[in-house]
């Protein structure tokens, strides 16, 4: 029996999604599919590639352009724009949003709470320009 610790550690979606995303932001411009999997090592199959490429633009993370007879594709959101946009669908899933938004909030440490604050401030002060 083989030694689990020898496996390859399968990795989760997220991890993935990051792995093609920072690829992406690497490119020139936009890139291939063919280029992200060269680009990430050949550790993934090009058929999986190509389906976090999918998955990221169904989520609005990346674009795409025809090239010849695929895509090249662009990072349309750094990594903390794909969490954003997760906490919004998450969010937007909910009834009580107030409910979430306010029990979200009393979960937060001292510097997250502080931080929320003067990000706040400063989309008010930025809505008055």
């Amino acid at each position: 029996m083989a030694d689990p610790r020898q496996r390859s550690r399968r990795r989760g979606q997220g991890e993935l999604e990051a792995l093609v995303l920072s690829a992406l932001r690497e490119a020139d411009g936009p890139a291939t599919a063919g280029w992200v999997q060269e680009r990430l090592g050949g550790d993934l199959a090009y058929t999986t590639v190509i389906t976090i490429l999918t998955r990221l633009l169904a989520k609005g993370a990346v674009t795409r352009e025809r090239a010849g007879r695929s895509f090249a594709w662009t990072s349309a959101s750094d990594q903390a724009g794909l969490a954003a946009h997760r906490m919004r669908k998450v969010l937007d899933a909910e009834s009580d949003r107030e409910g979430v938004l306010a029990s979200f909030v009393t979960g937060l440490g001292p510097d997250d709470e502080r931080l929320l604050r003067e990000l706040l401030g400063q989309s008010r002060n930025e809505g008055q320009d």
